[in-house]
């Protein structure tokens, strides 16, 4: 049985405006309306690429989206920054219309979309919970069943009572999910605000939304950058890209996608003699490619780079004169790809820096300094743990430098 269907989704905005625009707009819009015409408005706008300056004053923020969604799915939308998943998961809940298209729903929706989302900061918390059930259709029979059970699992029990204005950020998403995950609602929409909560809070988050689809059958929506999070809670995925569907399918499918084409992995300029470095997983390989132009014949070109953790924690690095030291079976070349294969990194899923030199043998050419951010996905077993700080030696198998 579907539980949510997408027929031609699109949002249009003007660029700087509240509402629709100007007053000639709409008395255009008006004129075109009467008369049967399609709204003019409707044939202009470019597309949600929030990296590059536009020409025109009207955006689609999502356009021709496409999708049906089955009764006790767990579905991911995952995209970078800009690409319309917190428009489209208003959209689902019919917090905001569509510029055009359809959307059915079968049953009632419950949201977190932003923090606090639905709850007024002048009522205790007791009052926003019936509040909150209220306003998803919950008769106060109902509420009243479930409401010790979201107290007890938004552990501010002591606070119950105080005004949410009162609540830190942390108590108030607390309080805010375990309304919506326990009432009786058939689909549960839950954007990126797990991520204020501490880490003990996001793992019971984690594990009541899967009792939520796996246990009850009802159909959950969750937006998250955290990809550990949306493999393990999500059997199917939506990848957005400038407010369109890129992908739509299996989880695991849709983060492979994502994984290689986020533009953060490619790192572009056009002087100098690093032209491009490009990182790509591949299962448990991590691929680093350096394009190199020279004006002159480079003996034994070589590049060598430093994985950071987000902090600046150097964990590991090498360059060929390393890896290659007995050898020294170094081509002559002007321009070209050197790439690096480093078989079985033991990386943990998460972000990583990338720094990168180049040279020769003889003379150090360019230094660039964290000049990509990358992702790393399910490249050592779930549950395993590695040590960097006390990790003797390389904390890799092998590295090997190809040049073409």
């Amino acid at each position: 049985m579907l539980a949510l269907k997408a027929e031609n989704i699109s949002k249009q905005y003007r660029l700087g405006q509240v509402g629709t625009g100007t007053l000639t707009h709409d008395l255009n819009r008006f004129w075109h309306k009467v008369r049967g015409k399609e709204d003019p408005y409707l044939k202009i706008g470019e597309a949600n690429d929030r990296s590059s300056k536009g020409s025109s004053d009207y955006v689609w923020s999502l356009r021709d989206i496409n999708f049906e969604i089955e009764q006790g799915d767990a579905v991911g939308i995952i995209g970078r920054n800009g690409a319309g998943k917190s428009t489209l998961l208003k959209i689902l809940s019919k917090v905001t219309k569509p510029t055009t298209g359809k959307l059915y729903t079968n049953g009632r929706i419950a949201s977190l979309l932003e923090v606090g989302t639905g709850f007024h900061p002048e009522m205790t918390g007791r009052e926003n919970i019936f509040l909150n059930g209220a306003i998803l259709g919950m008769t106060k029979k109902e509420i009243t069943r479930k409401f010790d059970e979201i107290v007890d699992f938004s552990g501010v029990e002591r606070y119950i009572d105080t005004p949410v204005k009162r609540y830190s950020s942390g108590m108030y998403v607390r309080l805010a999910f375990a309304v919506a995950a326990h009432l009786e609602s058939e689909i549960l929409i839950v954007d990126e605000v797990l991520a204020v909560g501490d880490a003990e809070f996001q793992k019971k988050c984690l594990g009541k939304m899967g009792d939520v689809s796996k246990g009850e059958g009802r159909t959950i929506l969750f937006v998250s950058h955290n990809m550990a999070a949306i493999k393990k809670l999500c059997t199917k995925g939506i990848l957005l890209e400038n407010g369109r569907v890129l992908e739509n399918g299996n989880i695991e499918n849709v983060i492979t996608t994502y994984s290689r084409t986020n533009k953060n992995n490619i790192f572009r300029k056009d002087e100098g003699f690093v032209r491009e470095i490009y990182v790509d997983q591949q299962d448990d390989k991590l691929l680093i490619s350096c394009y190199f132009e020279s004006l002159f014949e480079i003996k034994g070109p070589s590049f060598g780079f430093v994985i950071s953790d987000l902090e600046g924690n150097k964990l590991f690095g090498t360059n060929p004169y390393l890896s290659m030291a007995e050898t020294r079976d170094f081509p002559i070349m002007k321009s070209g790809k050197i790439t690096a294969y480093i078989n079985n990194p033991k990386l943990l899923n998460g972000s990583y820096v990338l720094s990168v030199w180049f040279g020769s043998e003889n003379e150090d050419y360019e230094e660039l300094e964290e000049i990509i951010e990358f992702e790393v996905i399910n490249m050592i077993p779930e549950g395993k743990r590695i040590n960097y700080k006390n990790a003797a030696g390389p904390i890799f198998t092998e590295t090997q430098f190809n040049f073409n």
